[in-house]
């Protein structure tokens, strides 16, 4: 009895460290999958034309690749400035730049014909478009694209555009995915704020605010906001609500004054870390 009582203690404990080994060897050759890396890339494009001896063309492009983003429509929706684009690889993106760039230079030359020998100073025209990154956090991706073009005139022209991208649901962010706040009421705040953040301008009385080259009664919400842990920026370019002389104008909305109006799923994933 106590031999067979042995054996089968033995038997048990041989077979407890086999499938022991089994299950770390099944472990081993089947791992678990790691999450993928969120990857960021990026490419430029700088060319040049001479037209004629008193007219240049540049063509200047910054643009900022995700590899690791798979999804279709959030890939045209990152990158909505470049109409018909298909490969959203670098190499993809390459190739579309080179091609954008030879539609400005014959677009240009072939608009150019006839009043081309009545420029009367040197001068160079350009093009130009910019992606930059503002922050990547809790599966929110927040991007600001500025383009800018100068065909002669006073002054270059400039645009600027923000987009949140939420990387959980592949989609670009909305106003109404942020707060319920009426549009009416963030207009009233809009106005209130609008010069807390200056522009920087000047004039020979000194500095000028924001709201002395407005130029609409009321301030509307608009589609390029961005935020960050104290506020939601709403982003104006010129001419959109202020003479040129004013720039480009940032206008910060708190959370506190969006307090009670910010959608629950936003709210909790604003405050995690």
């Amino acid at each position: 009895m106590k031999r067979s009582a042995l054996a089968f203690a033995i038997g048990i404990c041989t077979l407890f460290v086999s499938c022991k080994k089994e299950k770390n060897t099944d472990q081993a050759n089947n791992p678990e999958p790691a999450l993928e890396k969120f990857v960021i890339d990026s490419l430029s494009l700088k060319d040049s034309l001479v037209m004629s001896p008193k007219l240049s063309l540049e063509y200047r492009s910054e643009v900022l690749v995700y590899p690791s983003v798979k999804d279709k429509a959030l890939l045209d929706s990152i990158y909505f400035i470049y109409k018909g684009i298909t490969d959203f690889s670098k190499n993809g993106l390459q190739d579309f730049l080179q091609k954008d760039k030879a539609d400005y230079f014959n677009e240009t030359k072939s608009r150019s014909k006839d009043w081309l020998a009545d420029i009367s100073y040197k001068q160079t025209w350009y093009t130009s478009f910019k992606m930059k990154q503002i922050s990547h956090k809790n599966d929110f991706l927040q991007l600001e694209y500025l383009s800018a073009a100068y065909e002669g005139g006073a002054h270059d022209n400039y645009w600027f555009s923000n987009r949140i991208f939420d990387l959980k649901s592949n989609k670009k962010l909305l106003l109404s995915d942020i707060t319920t706040m009426p549009e009416a009421k963030i207009s009233e705040i809009l106005k209130k704020n609008m010069d807390k953040i200056h522009s920087g301008t000047t004039d020979s009385r000194g500095d000028v605010k924001n709201s002395d080259m407005l130029l609409v009664d009321v301030i509307e919400p608009n589609d390029n906001f961005y935020f960050d842990g104290k506020n939601l920026y709403f982003h104006y370019s010129p001419y959109e609500i202020a003479a040129f002389a004013a720039g480009d104008i940032v206008i910060p909305v708190s959370w506190i004054e969006l307090q009670g109006t910010l959608k629950p799923e936003f709210e909790k994933r604003l405050n995690s870390h």
